[in-house]
C-alpha cells in the first residue's frame, strides 16, 4: 500500500469528482437528444450514437487504461485522462457537425477510460481491506450510479435554460479545479515490479471489435439481421474478439491476463454487473422518453423525476455496506437483483395515459434501491483480496463489465423496442408498446444475472471477503 500524507477522505473527495463526471456524461446527454439532433440533424440511427461513441470507447479502453496505471502510476495516468476528457468536454460543446460531436464523445470516452480504473485503483491501494474500503467503496457506489441519474438532472436544466453545449461546458471548470488539486493532494502508486509493455493491439481488437458488434446490433433493425451489412459487421467483430482471445494468450505483458479469471469471486461478478447493466442501463433511455413525450414533460422536468432514483441509489449503498458484514454479500446482492426486477416489471405495466407518482414512480424507488444494493456487493467482491499489482487490471475488468454491458444492452433492447414500434409516425400507443418489451427484456436479463451468481459463487468463495468486511483484517482471495 502507498503511503501519504493527505487524508485519505480528502483523495476520496477528489476521486469521486472526477468519477462524478464520467458517469455524468454517459446519462446528461439523454434529455439533451431531441435539442441536439434538432441542431446537428441527426438521424434517429446516428442519434444513439452520441450516446454509444462515449460508452464504447470508454468501455474498450478501460481495460488498457488499468494496465497503463498500474504501469505508469495511478495519479499520472488519472491526471493525464481528466486533461484529455475536460479538453473534449471542450470540443463537444464547440461541435458543430454531426461528425465533430461523435468523434468528440469518442476522445471524451478515452479521457474516461483512463480516469475510472485509475481512480477505483487509487481507493483499492489508499484505503486497507476491510471495513474502512467497505464504506470508501459505499461512496464510490453512490457516486457510480447515483450519478447517472443527476445527469438527467442536470442535463434538463442546462438545456432547457442555456443551450445544449452546456452540457459539456460545465466539465471543463469542475475538470481544472480537479486537476489542481489532485496535483497537489493525490498519492502516486504503481507497480515495480511488471516489464513495461502496454499491449496496444489488444485494446484495438477489443474496442473495434465492441464496435463493430454494437453497430451491427443497432444497424440490422434498418438493414435486416440477414443482410450482407449486418452479418459482415458480425463476422468483423467476431474476428477481432477471437483476435483479441489470441493476441492476450501469446503477448509476453497481455492487457487482460486471462488467469485472474481463476478467481471465482472476480469472475462471477464481472459477469453479474455485466448483465445487471445490460438490463437496467436502457431504463434512463427508455423512461426519459416516456416520461417526455408520452407524459409530455419538458428537460428539466423530466431531469428531477429521475430525482428519486439517486436518493435510492445513496440510501440503499450506504444500507449494502452495513448489512454486507453481517449477511453476506450474496444475500445482500440478491435482495437488491430481486429489487431491480420488480421495478422493471412495473415498467412493462406503464398505460398510454399515466401519471408520475402512480406509475413511474414506484418502479424508479424499486429499482434506485435493488441497484444500490447489488452494486455495492459485487464492486467490493471484484476488487478484494488482490494483490496491489492486479488492482489496475481488476478495476479496469470491472468498470469494462457496466459499460459494455450497458450498451450492449441499450443497443439490444433499443432494437427489440423499435421493432415493436413503426418507424413513421408512431402513435403513443405504439410507442409504449415497444417500451413494454424493452423493458419486459430487462428484467429477464436482471433474472438471468441472479441466476448466475448464485450458480457460480458459493459461501467459500466469499468466506474470507465476508470477514476481511467484518474484521478489517487483510487476506488474499484464491480460485
Amino acid at each position: 500500500m502507498a503511503k501519504h500524507a493527505t487524508n485519505p477522505w480528502v483523495v476520496l473527495v477528489l476521486i469521486c469528482f472526477a468519477q462524478f463526471m464520467v458517469i455524468l456524461d454517459a446519462t446528461i446527454v439523454n434529455v439533451a437528444l431531441p435539442s441536439i439532433q434538432k441542431d446537428l440533424n441527426l438521424t434517429e440511427g446516428n442519434l444513439q450514437w452520441i450516446v454509444n461513441a462515449y460508452t464504447l470507447v470508454f468501455g474498450g479502453f478501460l481495460l488498457l487504461g488499468g494496465r497503463m496505471g498500474d504501469l505508469l502510476g495511478r495519479k499520472r495516468l488519472f491526471l493525464f485522462g481528466l486533461v484529455i476528457f475536460t479538453g473534449a468536454s471542450l470540443l463537444d460543446g464547440l461541435a458543430s457537425s454531426e461528425g465533430m460531436l461523435i468523434g468528440a464523445r469518442s476522445l471524451q470516452g478515452l479521457g474516461a477510460a483512463l480516469i475510472s480504473p485509475a481512480a477505483l485503483s487509487i481507493i483499492a491501494t489508499t484505503f486497507k481491506e476491510g471495513a474502512e474500503r467497505a464504506k470508501a467503496l459505499a461512496v464510490w457506489a453512490a457516486i457510480a450510479i447515483g450519478g447517472s441519474a443527476v445527469g438527467l438532472v442536470l442535463g434538463g436544466v442546462l438545456t432547457q435554460y442555456f443551450s445544449w453545449p452546456w452540457i459539456f461546458f460545465v466539465n471543463v471548470p469542475v475538470g481544472i479545479v480537479t486537476f489542481l488539486l489532485s496535483f497537489r493532494l493525490i498519492p502516486e502508486s504503481r507497480d515495480e515490479q511488471v516489464e513495461r509493455n502496454y499491449d496496444i493491439a489488444g485494446a484495438v481488437t477489443v474496442t473495434g471489435g465492441l464496435m463493430a458488434l454494437v453497430y451491427a446490433i443497432v444497424d440490422a433493425q434498418q438493414a435486416g439481421w440477414g443482410s450482407a451489412k449486418t452479418l459482415a459487421f458480425f463476422g468483423l467483430a467476431a474476428t477481432l474478439l477471437v483476435a483479441f482471445v489470441v493476441i492476450e494468450l501469446r503477448t509476453k505483458a497481455p492487457l487482460v491476463r486471462l488467469s485472474i479469471f481463476r478467481i471465482r469471486s472476480l469472475l462471477t461478478a464481472n459477469i453479474a454487473m455485466f448483465l445487471a447493466m445490460s438490463g437496467m442501463f436502457a431504463m434512463f433511455f427508455f423512461n426519459t422518453l416516456y416520461i417526455q413525450r408520452v407524459l409530455g414533460y419538458g428537460p428539466l422536468k423530466a431531469g428531477i423525476a429521475f430525482l428519486p432514483f439517486s436518493a435510492g441509489i445513496m440510501v440503499s449503498a450506504g444500507i449494502a455496506s452495513q448489512f454486507a458484514p453481517r449477511l453476506g454479500v450474496r444475500p445482500v446482492a440478491a435482495a437488491g437483483f430481486i429489487l431491480s426486477t420488480a421495478g422493471l416489471v412495473l415498467l412493462t405495466q406503464l398505460p398510454v395515459h399515466g401519471s408520475y407518482l402512480t406509475n413511474v414512480l414506484p418502479s424508479i424507488a424499486l429499482s434506485s434501491l435493488g441497484m444500490g444494493a447489488v452494486f455495492m456487493p459485487l464492486t467490493l467482491i471484484a476488487t478484494t483480496g488482490l494483490e496491489d499489482a492486479d488492482q489496475g487490471l481488476a478495476s479496469g475488468l470491472f468498470n469494462t463489465s457496466q459499460q459494455i454491458g450497458g450498451a450492449l444492452g441499450l443497443a439490444v433492447l433499443s432494437t427489440l423496442a423499435a421493432s415493436k414500434t413503426p418507424s413513421v409516425n408512431p402513435t403513443t400507443t405504439q410507442l409504449v408498446t415497444g417500451f413494454h418489451w424493452a423493458f419486459g427484456a430487462g428484467a429477464v436479463v436482471m433474472v438471468v444475472a441472479l441466476g448466475v451468481m448464485v450458480a457460480l459463487l458459493r459461501s467459500h468463495h466469499v468466506a474470507e471477503i465476508e470477514a476481511q468486511a467484518a474484521t478489517g483484517e487483510p487476506v488474499a482471495v484464491g480460485a
